[in-house]
């Protein structure tokens, strides 16, 4: 036979894609090949017609087409649709009589029978060629079409499955799913239902339809509970009261075949994984049952989970009936249930009777089905639905727990055998009839139980893991459990919730996921237990956590595929096609196959199933289940498919023409590699590959050893993870470390094996439709894969060195008896008579032999491909990270192994405190190979090291070194002829003597190797000795670690954290005590050092102080800022922890009792030496010497209310010689005993000149005693103002002595031990520092710095030249340097000025701004300009002192006599005098120019009074007669004669015009306020004058050489016209602070003109 030839034929021809057909099964029967051109990719099969996918994207159709127009001579015989040419079709799928395909861009094709809609085109009977349907999303606007993926053909029917996951279906019946009335169906609908939820797959049988949906997510459970089914409106739950109790039922059953709460059955316990729908909130009570029905999460093991609604129509009959029913809807319920099979119409009019919510007026008991028992109290409408949802509900229920097994069997399991059952309705209200039911009900059992025979194992043994399945016991009821007589139970997730790691998520396929189905269920082909039909998706509930991959539907059965390779199937069993037994199952039961026989892919036909699975060797095999097809008949057969279908089981059961159970196909193996099995009618198709290269076997071979690999994990977990974690010894015989342990080790466990199942689906999908290397996970994840291994890996290493196999092993030979068998059979184990924990041992192990495993296959893939080919390197590359993983974790297993028996042998006493899950021994000294240096003669010393720490054990006390703050270094021998290692922790140093210079390199090498491992981490993974040959020998003596210090001292049980150096804290790092207290910042050799901040909890105000600045040696050491817990703080200098320098301390908010100020020198934390006090309360300021926090030595006090008192101060007071002056200028000069308090003799001087003289008693102004003589000087002189004031400033605090702290500062900054002393490099090598760990110290803190301050730091970064001879040049330089190391307080200077401003503003702001004061603040800053002055001239040592000139390079010196009388008259050659006003004035002066300028202002107030109103007076003149008063000559007169015309853009001078002269020069003079320093203001009066010649040689046209006589009026007229407020304040400004060199020059003439300007406006006589 030819096509036998060629199906058998040689392995060479390296075809892919073969096609092979045949019919039914006997041995006789021999597949046919189908020729194409290209390799076939899919098969799609109808009744009579086929349809073949190729490569390229072409369909080809055979077998019968009607609808075709031209009838095809030879049916069997492909021909190609052309009418999809040009287009590239992916998938396709064949009903009935109707085919569809998918096109690239997810289009939809339909052709063939259209007569009820199954083609989605109105109009047409029969659709000839394929032609486009598209789907169109209404809800989008504008409408959009919507992408397909893949089409499922039904008799009647089509599901489409959208790109975005969901179902849309079009054509007739109810299993399309929709809310219609009319069918058929022409346009695609979105199938509500399962809108939202994530389908994978979905499959047509020919009048119902099944649906593979991704199980939501824990985020998608927390919905809001929904209290009212969504469909029929009824309420979910019902409660009743009862006199003693109440009943809540959750038993709703929507009629519309929907539950969509999926509310678990009362009971069942929601399974433990993501699958769970039932929100949160929602209770699952128990309902009141009779105590022989258990109340017990009936899990039909591998039947169900939720013991769904498996039901017999016959069952359901006896259920419903009971409960007598009310009213109107009695008669509707009454016809359903009367026939098993409910017509359409029938459902449609129970389905409107039901909405129509007739009013009953009827109460009395309804009992339903004995489980429920419901007492109505609500009348009408909401009662009529409670009694028929619940009707129903319940008998549905209840069938499906006895269905699932017998009570009998179930009593068994859930009781311990002691335990006496209760008997009777004990703990239940029924109607009278109860017993009588219960009786029936039970024969009724007794009946079925014969058919459950086959499964009852697996029903018990799934019993057994449900109860051990921790998730389920949080939703249980106290009471069920109770019932159940169980001790308390622990809890571990054996089904790991989240799966793989999230990124590789998406990637890997889904395990968690429910079937859902709808439609016609004659059959029971829905799977819900029942026969009903569905009109909308519903979840199979025994299939939830089965891990189902893939749905198949045959005509009337259904079948699905579980990742465990497991296949259930229900439905129709006419033909056996479901392959377990003789009669039809309503819910889903595993095909019996024999064991080690693993599915891998399923398909069903009318009344057949094809499965193809791995067997013993790695071509897989073909099983067949179902009807028999003689050669013979096959003709006569097709004629009978028309014939009714009863009839037609009938006659085959008599011809015993099908199979009992699944058998193989003997020719199988000829047909090589199967990739897919496909049935359709009465056809079987399979489609192999040649082994290329033998890359087709190995990757069959990859496949098949991940699927058997699961399976065996999956056992593991079923047959002895979960009894061992049920049972009742455990925690007592493990304990609470070991218990622990073991929990985590078998969630890892599970997540390795669900993994391993997630991989194992994915290599099937390859398998099935690309065979290629690309989509390999285990290639682009293998990261993840190496990750789970190893995670688990870690835990059981903890497991095994604590001892954990050795614990396990009673409470396992407790359960699995002396004959371990099963153990001995699942782990693999070939020892003769191994013990109980080297079996348990190899169990656990059994993963890592499985990488071995990967390594092989991916080499074996590898040798298919070319060496230089990308596939071979990746194939290559994974290979050796997986051989590499399991050399690791053999090396793993073999210290915890090591590290086991070490503790075996440890004495026990340590054992317990030493004994830590990942800690592994590298080496110990037991054989005296390591002695301690020193030790005393009867001293035992053994030294441990773990991969964390190193142990010192003696008799009876151990002391742990963490090795993460352990350093080790040889000692040099030839020193000491010893063998020595000198080994460095945070509190204690020793020295280790070995016995030989081979054990010294052995412990020295150890030790630095587990230190390393232990910085980088890795020291619980890989703790041996043996891995690190290549690694660096020592690891970093600097290193991040964390250190509780244990011996007494400062650091008693704190906390270090941070950066260490050879045993001592050294870099950042964070000190915690046990009190609170908190330092963080930096560390040198152990001690606080640097900059950083601190917290100390006050006990007493229960709050924190806070200090932030810098530390030396332990100690608070330079500037910083310490807010105390009352509230004061404290800004300044420390040193040795105490306030010691500069530094000002405010005490008190504005509001509280005592707000004050102080700022000034502190020494040892008590104010002392000279500082500014500011008594707010008081208003008082007190500038002068303190000690010891006391007013002692001299000092000046104002008050806000203009006393000033200067004097001496003892003990605080004012007591001793002092000058008192009252606003109003009465003045006391003499002895004071007290604040404000004269005692003693004195003088009283009055304003007008008076004085008193005498001895004097009591307090200022409250009366004073006085005994003394009374003088009247002036009492004859004309002349009043001879009067001298007294003279101020004799008794205060001379200036050089104020602040001396700030400078000393700023010196020892500069490194020098006193002003002026040190070395100039030394200087300026501490600016550099100063500058650039304060910018370090920014760059953390980015916000403290704006942009233009950070160019200013970079500027500053160079420094200046500083030595040799200074030209111009060289003091620009030197100037510009001045002003921007003053603009940052992070270099010396600028820190100085700084706070030389702070200083100054405290003093003279605010009650310090008394008049009196201006001499002191004039004096100050000369002498802050002197001192700084030092200061520069020490960085700048070449620059000329006080007065000195800078010669230009032209200017000899001899030429130029300093001071020569004819020096101004020749033009001088360019030289500066160099002062300390003209560098540092700019700079210091506009800082302080505010409170000085108030002070000018205060004290010339009068003058500036009297001569303003005469400004004023005078200005109201015009120019002209202003002009005339002031005597200016004629000639200086602006041109007004009034006949001439004006000169273009000259005004004319009117007699009455005003401010036109000399406009120009009075702007220039106005702007003398705007500038700070008196050099720029004496250029401003310099610019004043040179407008006023230009103005005058303009008029004069000619050159012009001014006398004094001509120039003053002219000046006197612009100084009147520019208005300056407070002139005197300027000039006297001026005065005082003009730069001594320049008094006899040019501006020196022009400053006198100005004062004489001034003077001379006050004493303006206006005649």
């Amino acid at each position: 036979m030819e096509t036998q030839r060629k199906s058998s034929g040689d392995d060479g021809g390296g075809e892919r894609g073969l096609l092979h057909t045949w019919r039914g099964y006997s041995y006789s029967v021999t597949p046919e090949r189908l020729l194409l051109p290209r390799p076939v990719l899919q098969v799609a099969l109808g009744t009579r017609h086929g349809v073949l996918l190729v490569e390229g994207g072409q369909v080809y159709s055979f077998g019968e087409s009607p609808w075709k127009q031209s009838q095809v001579p030879e049916p069997e015989k492909p021909t190609l649709e052309s009418a999809l040419s040009g287009q590239r079709v992916v998938t396709i799928a064949a009903g009935s009589f109707h085919s569809g395909a998918v096109t690239e861009d997810g289009g939809v094709h339909m052709w063939g029978d259209n007569s009820s809609g199954q083609c989605g085109l109105s109009g047409l009977t029969t659709v000839p060629n394929p032609t486009p349907v598209a789907l169109m999303d209404s809800d989008t606007s504008p409408p959009q079409t919507v992408p397909v993926l893949e089409l499922a053909c039904g008799e009647q029917h089509t599901l489409a499955l959208a790109a975005q996951r969901e179902v849309w279906s079009w054509g007739s019946g109810s299993q399309l799913g929709l809310n219609a009335t009319v069918f058929p169906v022409w346009k695609p609908q979105k199938v509500e239902h399962l809108a939202g939820r994530y389908v994978i797959q979905v499959a047509c049988g020919a009048s119902h339809s099944l649906a593979l949906v991704r199980c939501l997510g824990p985020q998608d459970v927390q919905r809001p509970p929904v209290d009212k089914c969504r469909q029929c409106n009824q309420l979910l739950y019902t409660m009743t009261d009862k006199e003693d109790h109440v009943i809540i039922s959750d038993g709703h059953y929507c009629p519309l075949g929907v539950e969509l709460t999926e509310d678990e059955g009362l009971l069942e316990a929601p399974a433990p994984t993501q699958g769970l729908k039932t929100s949160p909130s929602e209770p699952v009570l128990p309902s009141q049952t009779s105590s022989s029905k258990s109340s017990a999460p009936a899990d039909g093991a591998d039947s169900s989970s939720d013991s769904a609604h498996h039901q017999d129509s016959e069952k359901e009959k006896s259920a419903t009936t009971n409960g007598a029913l009310p009213g109107s809807d009695h008669s509707a319920l009454a016809k359903v249930k009367s026939s098993p099979y409910p017509d359409e119409q029938a459902v449609k009019d129970y389905l409107k009777k039901l909405s129509d919510n007739t009013q009953v007026e009827q109460t009395g008991k309804v009992t339903a089905g004995g489980l429920h028992t419901l007492l109505p109290s609500a009348p009408g409408g909401t009662l009529n639905s409670l009694v028929a949802s619940c009707a129903s509900a319940v008998g549905e229920r209840v069938a499906s727990t006895y269905e699932a097994l017998s009570i009998k069997k179930m009593m068994n399991l859930y009781l311990p055998s002691g335990v006496a059952r209760p008997g009777g309705a004990a703990s239940v209200i029924v109607g009278d009839n109860t017993a009588e039911r219960v009786r029936q009900e039970d024969s009724v059992q007794a009946k079925k139980s014969s058919s459950t025979g086959d499964i009852r194992e697996e029903e018990a043994e799934g019993l057994r893991r449900r109860l051990s399945l921790p998730g389920l016991l949080s939703q249980v009821s106290p009471r069920l459990l109770r019932k159940a007589g169980r001790p308390k139970m622990r809890a571990v997730a054996l089904t790991p919730l989240g799966g793989v790691v999230p990124e590789a998520q998406e990637v890997f396929p889904t395990l968690q996921t429910e079937v859902w189905s709808w439609g016609n269920c004659d059959h029971g082909q829905l799977g819900h237990g029942d026969t009903l039909a569905r009109l909308q998706p519903q979840c199979i509930k025994s299939l939830n956590n089965k891990e189902v991959v893939r749905v198949a539907a045959g005509a009337h059965h259904s079948l699905a595929l579980t990742a465990q390779s497991q296949v259930f199937s229900w439905g129709s069993n006419s033909c056996g096609q479901l392959g377990h037994m003789d009669s039809p199952s309503t819910v889903p039961r595993l095909a019996k196959l024999s064991e080690g026989i693993r599915v891998w892919d399923v398909s069903a036909g009318e009344k057949h199933t094809l499965l193809l699975a791995d067997g013993d060797c790695i071509q897989p095999i073909i099983y067949y289940s179902g009807q028999q097809v003689k050669e013979a008949a096959e003709e006569s057969h097709a004629r009978e498919a028309g014939q009714q279908e009863g009839g037609e089981e009938e006659e085959q059961r008599v011809g015993g023409g099908y199979t009992q159970q699944p058998v193989l196909l003997p020719f199988c193996m000829n047909l090589r590699y199967v990739s897919n099995v496909f049935a359709g009618g009465q056809r079987c198709v399979a489609l192999s590959d040649r082994n290329v290269m033998g890359f087709i076997a190995s990757l069959h071979e990859l496949a098949s050893a991940e699927r058997k690999y699961y399976c065996k994990l999956c056992n593991v977990k079923a047959q002895i993870i979960r009894p061992l974690l049920e049972l009742e010894s455990l925690s007592s015989a493990l304990g609470q470390v070991v218990l622990g342990l073991l929990q985590t080790l078998v969630g890892r466990f599970s997540l390795l094996c669900h993994f391993t199942g997630q991989h194992a689906a994915s290599l099937t999908a390859n398998l099935r439709r690309g065979r290629d290397v690309k989509s390999l996970l285990i290639l682009d994840h293998t990261g993840v894969f190496i990750d789970a291994y190893h995670e688990y890996c870690s835990v059981l290493g903890h497991f095994q060195v604590m001892g954990g196999f050795q614990s396990l092993t009673k409470p396992s030979l407790d359960f699995f008896g002396k004959s371990p068998e099963l153990l001995q059979k699942l782990s693999e184990c070939s020892e003769e008579n191994p013990s109980m924990s080297d079996l348990l041992m190899a169990l656990f192990y059994l993963p890592t032999r499985h990488l071995h495993e990967y390594g092989r296959l991916l080499l074996k893939l590898a040798t298919c491909f070319e060496v230089c080919s990308d596939d071979y390197q990746k194939l290559q590359d994974s290979c050796s990270k997986f051989e590499a993983l399991a050399l690791q974790l053999k090396r793993k297993r073999k210290d915890a192994d090591y590290t086991f028996h070490f503790w075996k042998s440890f004495p026990g006493k340590m054992t317990d405190s030493l004994r830590k899950p990942h800690r592994r021994l590298i080496c110990e000294s037991s054989n005296k190979a390591l002695t301690l240096q020193n030790a005393g003669r009867f001293s035992v010393n053994w030294f441990i090291l773990f991969n964390d720490a190193l142990v010192h054990a003696q008799f009876s006390t151990h002391h742990v070194f963490p090795l993460a703050t352990l350093w080790v270094e040889p000692i040099p021998e030839e020193n000491t002829g010893t063998h020595g290692l000198k080994v460095i922790t945070p509190e204690e140093t020793f020295t280790l003597l070995a016995c030989s210079p081979m054990e010294k390199a052995k412990w020295l090498r150890s030790i630095n190797q587990a230190v390393d491992q232990a910085l980088s981490g890795a020291g619980q993974d890989t703790a041996s000795i043996s891995s690190g040959s290549s690694q660096k020998l020592e690891p970093p003596i600097s290193r991040t670690a964390s250190y509780t210090f244990y011996k007494d001292g400062r650091l008693k049980e704190a906390t270090y954290d941070g950066r260490w150096l050879n045993g001592k804290p050294n870099g950042r790092g964070v000190l915690k005590w046990p009190d609170g207290r908190i330092y963080t910042g930096t560390f040198k050799n152990g001690l606080e050092d640097g900059f950083g901040e601190y917290i100390a909890p006050n006990k007493t105000l229960n709050k924190n102080d806070h200090y932030q600045g810098y530390w030396r040696d332990g100690k608070m050491h330079g500037l910083g800022t310490y807010r105390y817990a009352s509230g004061e703080v404290y800004d300044g200098s420390f040193q040795d922890s105490m306030r010691h320098g500069h530094g000002m301390l405010r005490s008190g908010k504005l509001n509280t009792s005592s707000p004050s100020v102080f700022i000034g020198q502190w020494l040892q934390d008590k104010k002392t030496g000279y500082g500014v006090f500011d008594d707010i309360t008081k208003g008082e300021k007190y500038m002068g010497m303190w000690q010891d926090h006391l007013r002692q030595g001299i000092g000046v006090v104002v008050t806000q209310f203009g006393l000033y008192y200067e004097g001496a101060f003892k003990d605080n007071k004012m007591m001793g010689t002092g000058i008192l002056l009252s606003e109003d200028d009465t003045t006391y000069e003499g002895e004071f005993s007290d604040d404000w308090t004269l005692s003693g003799k004195g003088v009283l001087t009055m304003a007008n000149g008076d004085y008193l003289e005498g001895s004097f008693n009591g307090e200022w102004g409250s009366g004073l005693k006085v005994t003394g003589s009374y003088f009247k000087p002036h009492l004859f002189d004309s002349d009043k103002d001879k009067t001298r004031p007294v003279k101020l400033g004799r008794l205060c605090v001379c200036p050089e002595d104020k602040w001396q702290a700030v400078f000393d500062e700023c010196w020892t900054q500069l490194g020098c031990e006193a002003p002026g002393q040190g070395e100039n490099w030394r200087a300026w090598e501490n600016i550099a520092v100063a500058l650039t760990t304060s910018r370090r110290h920014i760059e953390d803190s980015p916000e403290m710095l704006s942009r233009s301050h950070s160019k200013t730091l970079e500027s500053l970064e160079v420094i200046p030249q500083h030595v040799g001879p200074i030209n111009m040049e060289r003091y620009h330089t030197i100037r510009l340097y001045l002003i921007k190391a003053c603009d940052t307080p992070l270099h010396p200077l600028g820190r100085l000025v700084e706070t030389l401003v702070a200083v100054y503003r405290m003093t003279y702001v605010g009650v310090g701004a008394n008049r009196r004061l201006l001499p002191q603040a004039v004096k100050e800053i000369k002498s802050y300009l002197y001192r700084i002055f030092q200061i520069v001239r020490f960085l700048f040592p070449d620059l000329p002192e006080e007065g000195g000139l800078i010669p230009e390079p032209t200017t000899n010196l001899q030429d130029k006599k300093e001071g020569s009388a004819d020096a101004p008259l020749e033009s001088p050659k360019p030289c500066r005098v160099v002062s300390s006003s003209a560098l540092l004035l700019p700079v210091l002066l506009p800082r302080l120019y505010p409170p000085l300028f108030t002070l000018y202002a205060l004290d010339k107030e009068r003058e500036d009074d009297v001569y303003w109103e005469c400004v004023l007076r005078l200005n109201k003149q015009p120019d002209l007669a202003l002009l005339a008063f002031l005597g200016v000559q004629q000639k200086f007169w602006p041109v007004s004669i009034p006949d001439s015309v004006p000169a273009p853009g000259e005004k004319p001078v009117l007699s009455s015009t005003k401010d036109t002269c000399f406009a120009s020069a009075v702007e220039t003079l106005q702007q003398i306020s705007t500038t700070f320093t008196p050099s720029d203001k004496l250029q401003v009066i310099q610019l004043t004058f040179e407008e006023i010649t230009q103005e005058v040689q303009s008029l004069l046209k000619q050159d012009f050489l001014w006398s004094m006589d001509d120039l003053f009026p002219v000046f006197l007229y612009v100084v009147l016209r520019a208005r300056i407020r407070n002139l005197g304040s300027e000039v006297s400004l001026i005065e005082d602070l003009m730069d001594p060199c320049v008094q006899h020059g040019e501006h020196g003439i022009m400053f006198t003109t100005l004062k004489a300007c001034y003077y001379q406006i006050q004493h303006e006589k206006i005649t």
